[in-house]
């Protein structure tokens, strides 16, 4: 259903840690501007672990009513709660989501037999498309392929985030569904060669900073420019490597900041960029040719 550079939106917020609604158009008018081939709203990117069920309504809200479908808008809904999750499916639902992106359980590690039933749960209980997100660095649980062809049988289940950079598993999922079961990446670095194995797109951190440069990117890889695409890609290797030094998203909202499009604001437990790493993400930025 989606294709291309999809960015996995920051959520801006004032110096009270209230939302920056004000920043947060402003942000989708960038992306809209700059080629960015849908948005991601309220993602691991966009601090859903910090947003409570209100304020993370709110922003989906917020996003689809200032898209006004001039992209398509996938909502983060993940959580590990099978409970709260619907809830929150059903809210993105309600608020006009093009499809919601639905995150592994983190923390109490279920079983296969869990994954699988939570998420079909989650498929059959909200009529919305919805593409599974496997990131077992910060879950600690890893949705397996075998997994993975179970629920591509289940109807509105369209696709995945593979966020684990092995991409072996492109084949593995490949070989057991269907033609219309979409791939993405969740690792930038690694996402010209997931898109050229056959690869439907990514949903992109550094999309955030560099959204023109990163949709020109996959469009090439997916036009099958291999060239091209990596010649495209090799200026923000650094940037796909250090907004990473700390955990994300607080490289990437100190990059904003400072390209001035957002407030330095984000939610504790997490904090602003330590000042020893600054000169990294601000020479990467540099390096492609961002600031």
């Amino acid at each position: 259903m989606f294709r291309g550079s999809m960015v996995a939106l920051v959520t801006p917020m004032l110096d009270d840690e209230s939302i920056d609604f004000a920043a947060l158009e402003k942000l989708i008018e960038f992306h809209i501007a700059s080629g960015t081939d849908a948005i991601v709203a309220v993602g691991t990117t966009g601090e859903s672990a910090t947003l409570d069920m209100q304020e993370h309504c709110a922003v989906v809200r917020f996003v689809v009513d200032k898209v006004n479908k001039r992209i398509p808008v996938i909502a983060g809904t993940g959580a590990n709660s099978t409970t709260e999750a619907i809830e929150l499916t059903q809210c993105a639902k309600e608020a006009g989501a093009d499809a919601c992106l639905l995150v592994t359980p983190y923390y109490n590690k279920p079983t296969q037999e869990g994954l699988y039933l939570h998420y079909k749960k989650v498929a059959e209980t909200v009529d919305i498309p919805q593409i599974l997100y496997n990131v077992p660095g910060r879950t600690a649980c890893d949705l397996l392929p075998q997994t993975v062809i179970r629920l591509a049988q289940v109807p509105n289940i369209i696709g995945i985030k593979e966020a684990t950079g092995d991409l072996s598993r492109i084949a593995q999922i490949k070989a057991g569904v269907s033609d219309d079961f979409d791939l993405y990446t969740g690792d930038d670095a690694t996402a010209v060669d997931f898109i050229l194995a056959g690869g439907h797109g990514g949903i992109s951190v550094t999309a955030n900073v560099a959204p023109k440069r990163v949709h020109d990117v996959y469009m090439a890889a997916l036009q099958g420019q291999a060239d091209e695409a990596k010649a495209l890609d090799a200026p923000l290797a650094a940037l796909h490597r250090d907004l990473f030094v700390e955990a994300n998203p607080i490289p990437v909202k100190w990059a904003l900041a400072e390209m001035g499009l957002i407030g330095k604001t984000i939610r504790l437990p997490l904090t602003v960029l330590s000042e020893a790493y600054r000169p990294t993400v601000r020479a990467a930025m540099q390096e492609a040719g961002i600031a």
